[in-house]
């Protein structure tokens, strides 16, 4: 049900507070103040939220989904795709020109959507995927949408640096049971779609950091969902690393994302795979 401002002008929800915001305005002691960001109201929104909002506008245009023949779902790494410039790392980009070169739609053949969200874990990714009539947000819905792939890469939001109450870290069992899921999940809404399941990119700079290990060890256990067939196995990771295991910040300056060139190096890697599914 949609909700709007009650009477005393309370923002009661997302869909409401852009407009509620204008009349809070009106009431609010700032209207007189310098027009100082800091000085006017401001709804703040989480990352994930945006983004949220974002895809769910992109799978309302039905018929544009009827062009898609790529699907891409996971975390940040594959959220970047979109992103140009780095706010954290001056000087480094994303993929964002990379996208619209080759999946933006120039040629319908590479018409892709992109369904990641920065932070996401399995489990997230298996909430949005779930139908709408068994409680999910059901992003796979649409029946316009029939894709002959799906790119999935998701675990490492499920390995390392959450250790609050919430998020907690999960073991290499528990996340490759949550990859299991998807995959589960992504062949009874798709069934026609191939889906490319990407290992987890490598992540910190040696190759003994703990969260690399348990990423090998996670890639290890998801590697036998190839069945040759309908699920096809790509591990991409070795192409990011120096001969001696070192993950460079010319690749991944945060040693987790990777910048432009990464990013090239993911769409080449994964050229001479599509074609021989669609074989």
């Amino acid at each position: 049900m949609k909700r709007t401002p009650d009477a005393r002008g309370a923002c009661t929800s997302l869909v409401a507070a852009t407009a509620c915001l204008a009349g809070l305005a009106a009431a609010n002691p700032s209207r007189g103040a310098p027009p100082y960001a800091a000085a006017q109201p401001a709804l703040r929104f989480e990352y994930w939220q945006q983004r949220l909002l974002s895809i769910t506008a992109e799978l309302e245009r039905t018929e544009d989904l009827r062009a898609v023949r790529l699907v891409f779902l996971g975390d940040s790494i594959t959220d970047f795709w979109q992103l140009g410039a780095s706010p954290w790392f001056p000087g480094h980009n994303y993929g964002r020109r990379l996208w619209d070169e080759s999946f933006g739609g120039q040629f319908p053949a590479n018409r892709a959507i992109n369904l990641g969200i920065s932070g996401d874990r399995t489990e997230h990714v298996l909430y949005r995927i779930l139908p709408r009539d068994l409680g999910g947000l059901g992003e796979l819905d649409a029946t316009e949408l029939d894709p002959d792939f799906v790119v999935l890469m998701i675990g490492t939001n499920n390995t390392g640096f959450e250790t609050d109450k919430v998020t907690q870290r999960n073991s290499v069992l528990e996340t490759i049971e949550g990859v299991k899921a998807i995959v589960r999940g992504l062949r009874a809404k798709l069934p026609g779609a191939k889906v490319l399941l990407l290992a987890v990119f490598p992540r910190g700079e040696k190759a003994d950091n703990p969260l690399r290990v348990q990423v090998n060890e996670i890639n290890r256990g998801i590697a036998s969902l190839d069945d040759g067939q309908f699920v096809r196995y790509l591990d991409i990771g070795p192409k990011f690393l120096t001969a001696d295991g070192t993950l460079t910040k010319e690749i991944m300056p945060d040693f987790l994302h990777p910048n432009s060139h990464g990013y090239e190096i993911w769409a080449a890697a994964m050229g001479p795979t599509f074609t021989e599914l669609l074989k």
